[in-house]
């Protein structure tokens, strides 16, 4: 391991040859020693590695080195890890984790995960994971990367799906196409909304400018299609579900979805981790991150129980409606590593190109603080 100094680290002041002979089964035997002075919990102490072997580190600037020994292994050891995750219940697109708790994905990688309905900021929602009020969280890349600049201590593992964005345009207005939009008024519900983040780039790509060639309306998420049907704007652009069932009633035309062109093979839906378990607790972050991929590759190839689970925690719609949708998404796509970083990387350059992340920002340096290979 190369020699760096590593904060309160178990083996601190050992010589180098007994770090290195460090066993599993002293960790093993001190953890349990804390473990009986400490209080188990989200709010607790980080518990310590318990792979063996010395292992190697992935350095990333500016933060403690990583210990990667046990990250490849599929079982986590000891009892069921406790973790809590930040999520919204009410959005389709984090469907993976309620199926993975609800079909025992995360029982089986040895996980014992409580959900917390986060409505707040994402910025609320970056803190929290950064100060261990939560373990990890679900969202939207186009969401949290301007708030990720701020430098929350969190670390995006993989993407979950991509295709849950829609734009979409009034028949009545004769709005089928991006070259119709120039001078029109697009719905969004935020003015950082994911959905008005991707189409700027998106329009952008296509030779429109999304600051003077559009204008941005703001209504209530639900309200979108009412302000298209009287006509205050011509088209809306959101997540699923809202906008898939709004196509299905016939008065609005599917213009573009952030799986358009080059964007086929992107990722929307993200999920973080909390950076210090990242840095204690290696393998517990690779479980949480398998086990999240495994249930999106459930949605993947089985719709319609995926669609049953998101209805029994209150998602609006139809079973049969629900699963069509998530035909729609690519939830077989959640790219890890290298994978994961060039398309993190590109999102920055693009969000750059639109004034959303700073000039000052280097896209490379940038993904590279903010992502983490846990699976390697």
């Amino acid at each position: 391991m190369e020699k760096r100094k590593i904060g309160s680290n178990l083996t601190k002041g050992l010589p180098e040859a007994k770090r290195r002979a460090f066993s599993r089964r002293s960790v093993l035997a001190l953890v349990g020693t804390l473990g009986a002075a400490a209080p188990f919990g989200i709010f607790g102490g980080a518990r310590a590695l318990t792979a063996s072997g010395a292992g190697s580190l992935s350095y990333i600037p500016g933060e403690l080195p990583i210990c990667r020994t046990g990250a490849s292994s599929e079982e986590l050891q000891g009892p069921p890890r406790q973790l809590k995750i930040a999520w919204n219940a009410n959005a389709a697109c984090t469907v993976a984790a309620a199926v993975a708790k609800e079909r025992g994905i995360f029982a089986k990688h040895n996980l014992d995960v409580d959900f917390v309905n986060f409505g707040g900021t994402t910025d609320q929602l970056l803190e929290a994971i950064a100060t261990g009020k939560a373990d990890a969280g679900l969202g939207l890349a186009l969401r949290w990367l301007k708030p990720l600049e701020q430098g929350f201590d969190v670390r995006i593992t993989t993407g979950v799906h991509g295709g849950c964005i829609r734009l979409l345009g009034s028949k009545a207005a004769n709005i089928d196409s991006l070259e119709s939009l120039r001078g029109k008024a697009i719905g969004i519900s935020d003015q950082a909304s994911p959905a008005k983040n991707f189409f700027s780039i998106f329009l952008a790509k296509k030779g429109i400018d999304p600051t003077q060639e559009v204008e941005w309306r703001q209504y209530p998420a639900n309200l979108l299609a009412l302000a298209v049907d009287k006509g205050e704007v011509q088209a809306l652009a959101e997540i699923d579900p809202l906008p898939y069932f709004w196509l299905k009633e016939g008065k609005l035309n599917e213009i573009a979805t952030n799986l358009a062109g080059e964007f086929a093979d992107r990722t929307c839906c993200i999920l973080a981790i909390r950076g210090s378990l990242t840095r204690s607790e290696l393998p517990v972050a690779a479980a949480l991150t398998r086990s999240i991929m495994e249930a999106a590759g459930r949605v993947a190839s089985d719709p319609a129980d995926a669609a049953a689970i998101y209805s029994g925690y209150g998602g609006r719609g139809s079973v049969e409606d629900l699963a069509t949708m998530y035909r729609s998404h690519t939830h077989h796509n959640h790219p890890v590593g290298a994978s994961l970083k060039k398309q993190l990387l590109l999102y920055t350059e693009e969000l750059k190109a639109v004034n959303v992340i700073k000039r000052s920002t280097d896209p490379a340096k940038f993904a590279e603080r903010i992502y983490l290979d846990v699976l390697s």
